[in-house]
């Protein structure tokens, strides 16, 4: 099979961690190079992860003819610019989530990528594990009846690096962007529709730049179905999704990150009854990267669509907007 060659657009702890090994793991991808603007941090990185070549500048990656498809796991203020300009050198795609700053600034980077002919990708591995076509089977199926809710939850706590991108509001900074779009995004495709309203409260936090550390939200669904949510960078770890049915629930302990086999799996409570459900321990960066390949190959149609990623980013527009102005926001 004709591999994928990769290059990575810098040299984040994400991609060093996950998504580099997830190319490496994959079926149809190598990581052919990565860049830095320091030259000394890409061979550092290259050399230690086994990249042949490394580079000290985005635009000598971007240059290569030699590169297929680009990862791209900058600050979230960058991801327009560089998307775009891989586009025009017509390289494929994976950006990191989330997509953009604004919906409009991925409608833009998307139709880049469409008039230049290649994939573009928003990197919500998650979804891409084959439990989430299970849980919407069994949903399907009747068995626990009809959505009633959805409640997600994505915290961590990391306050004192000061000096984490995180933190920078003009950058993209905030809980919302780094983990509260993943409950928004599993709630859509689980709903498979758009929301219709949403209403939130958030901690700006003065010693971070006023972005905001922890959030809380409704986002409200046609057919009387809601998700609550929360997201947080200044609170205890929490990584979790349940689906709250007529006749049953389905409750996933790991919903977005799973470090270990147990976490692959989930929970059907139907009744008085409990199961839990075993699905293969696969790395979710890899199936990401299969995804975006096959599709480039012309193999099949992407799992999801890259217009997808202005999708929610509508409804973090809209977050973010009523927990500044603490008011509903229709959509």
């Amino acid at each position: 099979m004709t591999k994928l060659r990769w290059g990575i657009l810098g040299c984040a702890g994400i991609a060093i961690r996950a998504c580099i090994p997830g190319i490496v793991q994959s079926k149809t991808g190598i990581v052919s190079a990565i860049a830095s603007r320091s030259l000394q941090k890409s061979q550092e990185v290259a050399e230690k992860l086994g990249i042949p070549t490394a580079y000290g500048s985005y635009e000598e990656l971007i240059a290569d003819p030699n590169i297929d498809a680009l990862y791209i796991p900058l600050p979230n203020h960058l991801h327009k610019e560089w998307t775009i300009r891989a586009a025009a050198a017509g390289k494929h795609v994976l950006c990191e989530k989330p997509a953009a700053l604004t919906a409009t600034e991925a409608e833009e980077m998307v139709a880049a990528c469409e008039q230049a002919g290649v994939q573009f990708a928003e990197a919500f591995m998650y979804r891409h594990h084959p439990r989430y076509q299970r849980i919407k089977e069994i949903i399907a199926s009747g068995e626990i009846g009809d959505i009633r809710g959805i409640h997600g939850a994505f915290t961590f706590s990391n306050p004192g690096d000061s000096k984490n991108v995180r933190f920078k509001r003009e950058w993209g900074g905030g809980s919302l962007y780094d983990v509260g779009c993943y409950p928004i995004s599993a709630a859509r495709m689980i709903l498979g529709r758009e929301p219709e309203a949403v209403t939130t409260h958030a901690f700006f936090s003065p010693e971070h730049d006023d972005v905001d550390m922890m959030m809380s939200g409704l986002v409200e669904f046609s057919g009387n179905v809601s998700l609550t949510f929360d997201c947080g960078m200044w609170a205890g770890f929490r990584n979790t999704l349940e689906i709250v049915c007529a006749k049953g629930r389905i409750e996933i302990p790991s919903a977005f990150v799973t470090p270990t086999e147990e976490s692959s799996q989930f929970i059907v409570h139907v009744g008085n009854e409990r199961r839990v459900e075993t699905v293969p321990f696969l790395n979710q960066y890899a199936l990401e990267v299969d995804d975006l390949a096959y599709a480039a190959w012309g193999e099949k149609q992407p799992n999801f669509p890259a217009s997808d990623a202005t999708l929610n980013m509508k409804v973090l527009d809209a977050c973010l907007e009523s927990a500044r102005k603490r008011s509903r926001i229709v959509l």
